[in-house]
């Protein structure tokens, strides 16, 4: 579970004070110069960060403009304050006064403590106000082409489980702890099939709805209208990262029954847990075959069962003679395509794991991650590890295909 950060003593007048006169300056209403104004911006947004990390709500208001825009910023304090950031960090990159106005681009950093080992950085334009010689935040949007963050998009409800913490906005808490209840259970089913060492903490993301959910990606909705849940964090990544995010379609997620949603949960951790043995050099086929070889591990669920499209190609005569591309798994494109390309992926795990076994598909899913990128990758993953060349291995991949679901 997710540690409380301890807030530390609330300012009293003197600090007030002084950061009244930091946001401020001279109170007359003149003009100020490009430099004055990037100094006075810079001590706004660093007492916005003061204010997040000491959870001090008085502070974080201080800095926002009167209105509208301050009732926004008590909303995202109230959604900060369940999150409890031990990081928030503004650095400026452009600042451009106009009158008493300032448009400002800037990326912030943020970290939640127990689950980030280094921060999250996301791209911000803000809009400044200058009323009575002060500077206020007016607004804090994503800048253009960078992704909305879930405390933006309304009022929003934390549940910490044992091993996850699940973050939602438009659901009631009741959803969010049965998630969290099966984000708890993926972290044990996926050490069992994959034991290297990994954070074993989930965070995973419910926004209101399919739109939101694509908000969260910076992506259009229809490109996700059906995938139930997506992983996003950094490939090959080192010790200290952000952790990876589980934003939840809430949509297609909740047309599943119970195993399909255990399922979800395990693919996704899976990601999570082989993030860092995933590098440019994994084909699709690989981290997402293992994926759904890890969810389905133990289910007892047959080969007709988890791959029908595939089967059916069978049936008719067309057997695919090449493992899937990495085009074949397009979010946008055809969903029978889709659907096939994920169980030949799994297909390809599954018999890998059969007939070399287990330890050796983990071997082999690293040795592919180590290459020098993607060409000759799975070649030399498959003669170090396999002892078998590519060729081969398609070979018998097809040949399984075929036996498994003929």
């Amino acid at each position: 579970m997710a540690r409380s950060r301890p807030l530390r003593p609330r300012p009293g007048r003197t600090a007030a004070l002084a950061l009244l006169l930091l946001l401020g300056g001279c109170a007359g209403g003149g003009g100020e110069s490009g430099g004055d104004a990037g100094t006075r911006v810079r001590a706004v947004l660093d007492a916005r960060g003061d204010a997040v990390r000491d959870g001090d709500r008085a502070d974080w208001l201080a800095t926002a403009a009167p209105g509208s825009a301050r009732e926004r910023a008590g909303t995202v304090f109230t959604n900060l304050d369940a999150l409890r950031p031990s990081a928030w960090d503004y650095r400026v990159t452009s600042v451009r006064p106009e009158g008493d106005r300032a448009a400002v681009r800037a990326t912030l950093s943020y970290r939640i403590e127990g689950y980030d080992s280094a921060p999250v950085t996301v791209r911000r334009a803000l809009t400044l106000r200058r009323v009575s010689g002060r500077w206020y935040v007016s607004a804090d949007k994503p800048a253009p082409g960078a992704p909305q963050q879930l405390w933006e998009q309304g009022g929003m409800t934390a549940v910490r489980g044992a091993d996850s913490l699940v973050l939602g906005v438009g659901q009631p808490r009741a959803k969010l702890a049965d998630v969290a209840g099966l984000a708890d259970d993926a972290v044990p089913a996926v050490r069992r099939v994959w034991p290297e060492r990994w954070a074993g903490r989930l965070i995973v993301l419910l926004p209101a709805s399919l739109d939101r959910m694509a908000a969260l990606l910076g992506e259009k909705p229809a490109d996700y209208r059906g995938i139930a849940a997506v992983t996003t964090g950094e490939l090959g990544s080192a010790a200290h990262v952000p952790a990876d995010r589980v934003t939840v379609n809430p949509e297609a997620y909740e047309e599943l029954g119970a195993f399909g949603k255990r399922f979800v949960l395990i693919h996704e951790a899976t990601h999570v847990a082989t993030r860092s043995a995933t590098t440019a050099a994994t084909p699709l086929w690989l981290s997402e075959g293992f994926a759904d070889w890890s969810g389905y591990h133990g289910s007892g669920r047959t080969p007709r069962q988890v791959a029908p499209e595939l089967a059916e190609a069978v049936r008719e005569g067309e057997a695919p003679d090449t493992l899937p591309t990495d085009a074949d798994f397009a979010f946008s494109g055809d969903p029978g395509r889709l659907a096939r390309a994920y169980e030949g992926g799994w297909l390809a795990c599954r018999m890998i794991a059969e007939q070399w076994g287990e330890p050796k598909l983990r071997d082999f899913y690293r040795a592919v991650g180590e290459h020098e990128g993607r060409d000759g990758a799975v070649a030399a993953a498959a003669r170090k590890v396999l002892g078998v060349d590519e060729a081969e291995l398609v070979g018998r991949w097809r040949g399984y295909v075929r036996e498994q679901l003929a």
